[in-house]
C-alpha cells in the first residue's frame, strides 16, 4: 500500500532515524549455521541498491536482540550483483539462492529453518534496532507475552522519511465489489500506537514457524505477487488463530522498491486487482459478500470502458484486463493444487469482516 500525505501522528517516531542506523557492534554478528531462535529472512530480486541501504539495519537489529538470531538473504535468481554484494560486504549473512517464486520463496526457507520464529522481510525494509523482541515475544512458547493462538505479528511501519505512516494495523472494507485491506482508513491516526489485532501485514511480518507450515505458507496462485500476505493472514484467522499488531516494533519501508521497477505502476495496479479477484473467488462464500461482488464488479467494468478514451494507453482497461487475467489464472489453478480455499467457515468469514471493519478497529 502507498501512504498519502505527511502527518506526524502525534510526533516523530520514538527513535530518530540517524540513531537507528548508527547502532554499534555490527561486527559482533557471527555467521551462524547452527540453530537459531529467530531467523531473519530477507527476500531479494535485483535489489543491490536496496540491500546496501537496508541490510545493515537488519544486521544491527540481530546483534541487538537478546535472542540468538540468524540473518539470511534469499536471492530470487537476481541478474545484478546482489549476491556478490552480500558475500563481500556482509560475510556473516547467509545467502540462499533460489528460483524466483516471489513470496513463495519464503515457504522453503521457513520449512528448512530450525528457528521457532521467522521474521520475513522485503529487501526495502529497515528495522529499528530494538524491534526483534516485541515481534518475537507473542510467538515464543515461554515468557509473559507468549500467546498460543498467535500465528503472526506485525510492526508499526513508516516510510523512509520517518514521519509518513504506512501501516500494519490493517482494516478490511469493501470498495465497489472488491475487498480492500488498508491501514489508511479514516481516523487511523487514533489507532496506530495502540496494540491489538490486525487483519494483515505486508513487507515485514514475523511468524510462528510451525503454524506457518501448518497453514501452507504463501499460495502460489498469486504469483508473481500481491495479496498473498493478506490471503495467508485470512487463512490463519479461518484456522482459529490471530495476528497481533505490536507498535513497539518499528520498521521503515521504501515501498514498491522491486515491484514497480519490474512491472510499472499500472502493472502493479493490475496485479493487485487480479489477485483481489482470486482471493475472493478462493476464500469468500458468505451470501452477503457474494452479493457485494456481483453488484460492484459490473460498475467497475463499465467505468473502465467509459473512461478509456481519456486515459493514456497504459492506463486503459486496467480492471478489464485484470478480470481477464484472473479468469485465466483461476482456470489454470483448478488443474493444480493451487487456488483451493480449504475448509471455509462462513461464520468466521463474517466475523473477520466485522472485527476488522475500520470502525470496529477504532472502537
Amino acid at each position: 500500500m502507498t501512504a498519502i500525505g505527511r502527518t506526524p501522528y502525534g510526533g516523530r517516531p520514538s527513535v530518530l532515524m540517524d540513531e537507528v542506523w548508527n547502532f554499534p557492534h555490527m561486527n559482533d554478528l557471527v555467521r551462524r549455521t547452527d540453530s537459531a531462535a529467530v531467523d531473519l529472512l530477507v527476500l531479494n530480486y535485483n535489489g543491490r541498491r536496496l540491500l546496501a541501504d537496508c541490510l545493515p539495519s537488519i544486521v544491527r537489529a540481530a546483534v541487538a536482540s537478546r535472542h540468538r538470531c540468524r540473518v539470511t538473504v534469499i536471492d530470487n535468481d537476481s541478474s545484478d550483483d546482489s549476491v556478490a554484494l552480500v558475500k563481500r560486504e556482509f560475510p556473516d549473512v547467509v545467502v540462499l539462492e533460489s528460483p524466483n517464486r516471489g513470496l513463495c520463496s519464503f515457504n522453503g526457507a521457513v520449512a528448512a529453518s530450525d528457528a521457532p520464529v521467522a521474521i520475513l522481510l522485503n529487501n526495502d525494509i529497515k528495522l529499528r534496532a530494538d524491534s526483534i523482541e516485541p515481534l518475537a515475544a507473542p510467538l515464543k512458547h515461554d515468557g509473559p507475552s507468549a500467546d498460543d493462538r498467535c500465528f503472526m505479528t506485525a510492526p508499526l511501519c513508516w516510510l523512509f522519511d520517518g514521519v509518513t505512516y504506512e501501516g500494519m494495523k490493517t482494516s478490511v472494507r469493501w470498495r465497489w465489489g472488491l475487498v480492500q485491506a488498508t491501514s489508511l482508513f479514516a481516523g487511523h491516526e487514533r489507532a496506530i500506537h495502540g496494540p491489538g489485532f490486525t487483519a494483515s501485514s505486508g513487507a515485514v511480518l514475523a511468524v510462528d514457524r510451525e503454524k506457518f507450515l501448518e497453514l501452507g505458507g504463501f499460495d502460489p496462485i498469486y504469483l508473481p505477487g500481491r495479496l498473498e500476505d493478506f490471503d495467508f493472514c485470512y487463512r490463519g484467522y479461518q484456522a482459529g488463530y490471530h495476528a497481533r499488531y505490536v507498535p513497539e516494533a518499528v520498521a521503515y519501508h521504501q515501498g514498491c522498491g522491486t515491484f514497480e521497477a519490474a512491472f510499472g505502476r499500472a502493472g502493479c495496479d493490475r496485479l493487485a486487482l487480479r489477485n483481489t479477484l482470486l482471493f475472493q473467488w478462493k476464500n469468500l462464500r458468505h451470501p452477503a459478500h457474494v452479493a457485494r461482488q456481483l453488484a460492484g464488479l459490473p460498475v467497475r467494468f463499465f467505468r473502465d470502458v467509459l473512461r478509456a478514451p481519456w486515459l493514456e494507453p497504459s492506463e486503459r482497461f486496467v480492471f478489464v484486463r485484470a478480470l481477464h487475467e484472473a479468469c485465466l489464472r483461476w482456470r489454470e489453478s483448478q488443474m493444480t493444487s493451487e487456488g483451493r480455499g480449504g475448509d471455509l467457515n462462513t461464520d468466521r468469514e463474517w466475523a473477520f469482516f466485522r472485527q476488522f471493519h475500520p470502525q470496529a478497529i477504532l472502537r
